[in-house]
């Protein structure tokens, strides 16, 4: 479903009826974003019509809302300056992001919470305005660990609670203080995964109120089968953050999702860096793309507005990562411009299967996800 001017717009049937609704109260029955996005042709023209900067709003299966563009925060922190990702996030805030992906694990909550609190602080927006989306990292998988793991970012970013609180990756490290552990001779030290327990911890963290939705991230179909057929689930997972561009188009993980209500969001939705130790270098850089190129000259945007709206377009949340303040407002601007259905349906067509980010350094551990085909 799609919130636009404060109402809800659904479609009754298929004769395509236009309902609008205000935005008061929760209809069950209400067909999600996804079926308005694959429903019709004239549901997708009145769906992009509807997109707008100040309102691109999906509401999730709990009921609770995500905006579909958010500002990615990692930074490699062996090289970026301090400071960079507090200054991104506040002016990324003035732009019009609401959205704001973080974690423990990057090593600078406490700057993407400093950004957070003084655009409060100065009357930019409310906290409610916000939507920032934290992760357990792999060393806090352990069942007594979990809340410990979502106070201490909560702690880090000096907030209440957060709205999304994910499991960054389904393999379970060795706890301790140590995130990435490793034995004498490099290898990496993994501990027992057991991804049901995990969950049940963060439910209990969502019923204390430390975060509105749950959601997992990296999971492949199987594992995310494991949490919605585990015996007395209370929450299920609303969102699977997972790499998601015009070369890796994700369609069979796409129509899993949208049968479990699941919302997919994309991360490195404009490819990668191409740094060798962790990017597969066999994927050529997708935002110079013959077909992302012509596309972007007709409407007069990038490479990267077309490959970022062609998601959006498709559902699909995007949290592109950028600590450049010129690059930070073209992402943003996305919403003055619609992709025609040949378009997109050209852009699917450049799927390659092939993924940036292979994490080939875990691909031993017994929950790697990308053994699975989808």
């Amino acid at each position: 479903m799609l919130e636009y001017l404060g109402c809800r717009i659904t479609f009754i049937h298929s004769s395509m009826v236009l309902g609008l609704r205000h935005n008061k109260n929760k209809h069950p029955g209400i067909p999600s974003l996804y079926d308005l996005l694959i429903c019709g042709r004239n549901k997708r023209r009145i769906l992009n019509m509807a997109l707008t900067a100040e309102s691109h709003l999906v509401t999730l299966s709990d009921g609770f809302k995500i905006p579909l563009m958010g500002l990615g925060t990692y930074g490699d922190p062996r090289v970026t300056p301090k400071g960079t990702a507090y200054e991104s996030v506040k002016y990324a805030i003035d732009v019009g992001y609401r959205h704001i992906d973080g974690a423990l694990v990057y090593f600078n909550e406490h700057e993407v919470g400093q950004a957070i609190r003084e655009k409060i602080a100065d009357g930019t927006v409310k906290r409610e305005d916000i939507f920032y989306c934290g992760k357990l990292w792999n060393t806090f998988h352990p069942p007594e660990l979990v809340r410990l793991a979502l106070e201490r970012t909560l702690k880090t970013l000096e907030l209440d609670y957060v709205d999304l609180y994910i499991i960054e990756l389904p393999l379970a490290f060795k706890p301790g203080d140590v995130f990435y552990p490793k034995d004498e001779n490099g290898k990496y030290v993994y501990h027992e995964t057991d991804l049901c327990a995990t969950w049940e911890a963060l439910e209990a963290c969502k019923d204390a109120g430390l975060t509105k939705s749950l959601g997992v991230s990296n999971f492949s179909k199987r594992q995310l089968e494991l949490i919605l057929n585990k015996p007395g689930l209370k929450h299920k997972p609303v969102t699977n953050q997972i790499e998601c561009h015009p070369y890796f188009t994700q369609p069979k993980m796409m129509e899993f999702c949208k049968k479990n209500d699941i919302i997919i969001v994309g991360y490195s939705p404009l490819g990668t860096s191409r740094d060798p130790s962790w990017v597969n270098l066999k994927c050529p850089p997708l935002l110079e793309d013959e077909l992302l190129v012509s596309i972007a000259n007709k409407y007069k945007k990038t490479s990267a507005q077309v490959a970022l709206r062609f998601n959006v377009q498709r559902g699909v949340v995007v949290i592109p990562k950028s600590f450049s303040l010129k690059r930070i407002k073209e992402n943003f601007e996305i919403f003055d411009f619609s992709l025609t259905d040949d378009e997109m349906k050209a852009i699917e067509g450049l799927n390659k299967n092939i993924r940036f980010v292979e994490l080939l350094m875990w691909s031993d551990h017994p929950e790697y996800p990308f053994h699975d085909d989808y």
